[in-house]
C-alpha cells in the first residue's frame, strides 16, 4: 500500500511539473569501455567533457557524437566545470589541486593547499557567476598523507587570492552546484546522506544551513532552467523540485556518477555511469 501511495504521488507531481523528458525518449549509451567516468561539463558549442579517472584522461563528446581523448594526464581530474571565460577547471584529486586548462589542454594550477598544507583530492566544483569557485575536498581509498584534519568544503575567490574554508561540519561532502541567481549552493553529504541547502550570503559567506533531502548522499548533482535537482544514486538519477520533493526518476543499466545539461539546444542531459556515458533527451535546459 505504502509503495502504490508512493507511485501515486510520484505521478502526481510529475503531472504538476508536466514531463521532463521529452516525448518518447529514452536513456542511450553514447560510450562505453572506460574505468571510472565522472565529472561532465558542457562548453558553450554543448560538446561534453568528462573525466576517466582510473586512465588518467579526459574525454571529448561533441554535438556530431563525436568522441575523442582531449587529455592524458590529468593529475586524477574528477570534477570539471567551464568558467564564463570558456575556460575548463578541474578538480585534479591525485594531483591534490584545483586547476584550470588551456585550449590546448595545458593546465595552470589554482590552489593546491590550505593554511600551507596539502589539499586531501578535490572532488567536484562549481564556478558562481562573480568567478569564485566552491568546491569539495573528500577523499576515497587510501587516506595516506590526510593533513587537513577532515573533509570540507573551500571557496577560492575570483583573484586566486586566500582559500577560505567555508564549510567543516559535513562528514564527506562530494557533489556541488549552485544556482545561476549565484544565491543558493547544494552540497552532498556522502558519507551523512544528506543534500544540505544553503544561501550564499555574499563572496564565500554561507547562512541558513538547511538539510534539503535527507538520506540521499548522491555523488555529482545539475540543475535545471525551472531549478529541479538532479541527483545520482544507485542505479538512477532522481530529480526534485525546489521544495524538495520527489518527481521524476530515471533508471540506468550501471550506477551514475554524475550528470550535466548539453548538446546543441541544451536540452540533452549527459550521464556518467562507470564505464559509460549516456544521454536522454529532455523537455527542459540547465540552469
Amino acid at each position: 500500500m505504502k509503495q502504490l501511495l508512493s507511485l501515486a504521488l510520484l505521478a502526481s507531481f510529475s503531472a504538476a511539473q508536466g514531463d521532463l523528458v521529452a516525448s518518447g525518449a529514452k536513456v542511450q549509451r553514447l560510450a562505453t569501455g572506460f574505468r571510472f567516468t565522472e565529472g561532465p561539463a558542457s562548453d558553450a558549442k554543448g560538446d561534453i567533457y568528462f573525466t576517466d579517472i582510473p586512465n588518467n584522461r579526459i574525454h571529448r563528446w561533441t554535438v556530431d557524437g563525436q568522441l575523442s581523448t582531449w587529455r592524458e594526464e590529468t593529475g586524477g581530474a574528477n570534477g570539471l566545470y567551464f568558467d564564463k571565460k570558456g575556460r575548463l577547471l578541474a578538480c585534479q584529486g591525485g594531483a591534490r589541486r584545483v586547476s584550470r586548462f588551456g585550449p590546448k589542454g595545458e593546465a595552470t594550477a589554482l590552489v593546491a593547499a590550505y593554511d600551507n598544507r596539502p589539499l586531501n583530492s578535490p572532488n567536484d566544483l562549481w564556478v558562481a557567476p562573480d568567478g569564485g569557485v566552491w568546491f569539495t575536498d573528500p577523499r576515497y581509498g587510501q587516506q595516506d598523507g590526510l593533513q587537513q584534519g577532515g573533509f570540507h568544503v573551500y571557496w577560492l575567490p575570483p583573484d586566486n587570492a586566500a582559500l577560505r574554508r567555508v564549510i567543516d561540519d559535513l562528514v564527506k561532502p562530494n557533489g556541488i552546484r549552485g544556482t545561476p541567481d549565484g544565491k543558493t549552493l547544494y552540497v552532498a553529504d556522502a558519507g551523512g546522506r544528506n543534500i544540505v541547502r544553503y544561501r550564499i550570503s555574499g563572496p564565500g559567506r554561507l547562512s541558513d544551513r538547511a538539510v534539503f533531502i535527507p538520506g540521499s548522499g548522491s555523488d555529482g548533482m545539475t540543475l535545471d532552467e525551472r531549478g529541479n535537482l538532479y541527483l545520482t544514486t544507485r542505479g538512477e538519477v532522481v530529480i526534485h523540485d525546489v521544495s524538495g520533493r520527489l518527481v521524476r526518476r530515471v533508471g540506468l543499466p550501471e550506477s551514475p556518477t554524475n550528470v550535466c545539461f548539453g548538446g546543441k539546444d541544451g536540452r540533452t542531459l549527459f550521464i556518467t555511469a562507470r564505464t559509460s556515458l549516456y544521454a536522454l533527451h529532455m523537455q527542459v535546459r540547465g540552469g
